[in-house]
């Protein structure tokens, strides 16, 4: 987790006091900062992750001898 980041946004946006944002977990933080910054990104599915590991596949190198 970016603390300071998220400090600055609780302290500065949110305008909360520092005991607030510390008494707070982050599930909480992450409600009260949703109505600035939307909800967060849905998990990949299993069909998106095989496009991309066809896309960008492991490369393997051999071992120089």
């Amino acid at each position: 987790m970016d603390w300071p980041a998220m400090m600055r946004f609780g302290l500065g946006v949110l305008r909360m006091t520092p005991r607030d944002f510390w008494e707070m977990t982050p599930r909480e933080f992450l409600a009260a900062s949703e109505p600035y910054v939307g909800e967060g990104a849905a998990p990949m599915g299993r069909a998106e992750l095989e496009a991309l590991r066809a896309r960008f596949p492991d490369v393997t190198r051999e071992a120089d001898g």
